[in-house]
């Protein structure tokens, strides 16, 4: 690569931090992963599948984590993890895909919540590694970002096998004096394939004995975690993380994904360091949580409030962020734990955040925010 587009790459490959957002399809059941064993009523209606507090992971004498989501524990009581109880949307179809579309374009505006902050930041990135979902297709959320790809490995970004010598160093010229916005965005396709290139060139090693799992979800992660310390610009990634319709046999369906959530994000947040997730802020996510009673089959069926998790950087950590209702009265529709925190005041600090300046009321139009203080 000649010294220009080296000058333009290095413009591009460091930014504010980074935003990965993770997202638990199919409606996990926050109830069972943050249990409120000092509430009596969760008990009673759960007299099956209510977790009892010697299981649990204290957290603060009121509320306990999953035995599952042990590995989490740490970063709980170091202070760079908060939950969010009661938490949702105002969408009250209990419909997998009708609740996720509500929520992934954040609202009823076209378009993707994530893609339209991506676009009005006030340091909107231009390369194709500003944003990137680990995956076959983009998520909804992802709509209408300016710039963003869909991979499931780092080894998939480029050019194929069989490109002649000295090829990307004339795409280098063409590009040099190409006009308007064709010039910008072939250097940073071009910048992102040479950054690839020398961060596949060799085996990747995890960083602090991070050890990942073998299954897709921390692969993903490996890959996230790659691009971050690789310096590449990315601002945003999105993975998914499914298998939480627990209608029956509640435990057997939700211990699998738990374990995996758990241990994915316990050795990227490792992985990464101090340093890089002081850059980085984690949100987990899932379109609505369980009916609070458990039903004949050992589960629970769809409902409305749920738990979204923050680690990373700047967090006001090991805080359960609710007022929590009385499930004896305080219930939602047919029984669901009612939605007091509203996901896109959740999911609005940590953009202020991420990019300060953004006009938010332009990713989330039509909601009045009202923030979650998550960041001390």
């Amino acid at each position: 690569m000649n010294s220009q587009l080296t000058t333009f790459v290095s413009e591009q490959r460091d930014p504010a931090g980074t935003l990965v957002i993770v997202f638990l399809r199919g409606g996990a059941d926050g109830l069972n992963m943050v249990v409120p064993h000092g509430d009596d009523h969760y008990y009673k209606a759960r007299p099956g599948l209510g977790l009892r507090k010697p299981e649990l992971a204290e957290l603060d004498g009121f509320f306990g984590l999953n035995p599952h989501l042990r590995p989490l524990h740490s970063w709980w009581q170091a202070g760079d993890l908060a939950l969010v109880h009661c938490a949702g949307s105002e969408d009250e179809s209990r419909s997998h895909f009708e609740a996720q579309d509500f929520m992934e374009h954040g609202g009823l505006a076209a378009g993707g919540w994530l893609g339209r902050f991506l676009r009005v930041r006030p340091d909107a990135g231009q390369s194709p590694l500003t944003a990137v979902a680990i995956g076959p297709t983009l998520p909804e959320c992802l709509r209408g970002a300016p710039s963003c790809a869909a991979i499931q490995s780092l080894d998939e970004f480029g050019l194929g096998p069989g490109v002649p010598p000295g090829f990307l160093q004339s795409l280098a010229k063409l590009y040099g004096s190409a006009p308007r916005e064709l010039g910008p965005a072939g250097r940073n396709a071009l910048a992102a394939l040479e950054r690839i290139q020398s961060l596949t060139g060799t085996k990747y090693a995890p960083s602090h004995g991070a050890s990942y799992a073998t299954d897709s979800f921390a692969a993903g992660l490996t890959q996230v975690a790659r691009l971050i310390k690789g310096r590449v610009g990315l601002q945003a990634a999105t993975l998914d993380l499914g298998g939480w319709d627990s209608h029956i046999t509640q435990s057997v369906i939700m211990d699998p994904p738990m374990q995996r959530l758990a241990q994915g994000l316990h050795a990227f947040a490792t992985d990464l360091g101090p340093e890089e997730l002081a850059r980085t802020q984690i949100v987990v996510m899932t379109e609505f949580g369980r009916r609070v009673a458990e039903n004949s089959a050992a589960g629970t069926d769809h409902g409305r409030g749920g738990v979204m998790f923050l680690l990373g950087g700047g967090v006001e950590g090991g805080k359960v962020h609710v007022e929590w209702p009385d499930l004896a009265s305080q219930l939602a529709g047919p029984g669901d734990l009612p939605v007091l925190n509203n996901y896109r005041d959740f999911l609005a600090p940590i953009l202020a955040r991420q990019a300060p300046g953004t006009d938010l009321a332009k990713v989330f139009p039509g909601h009045e925010l009202q923030p979650v203080g998550l960041f001390s």
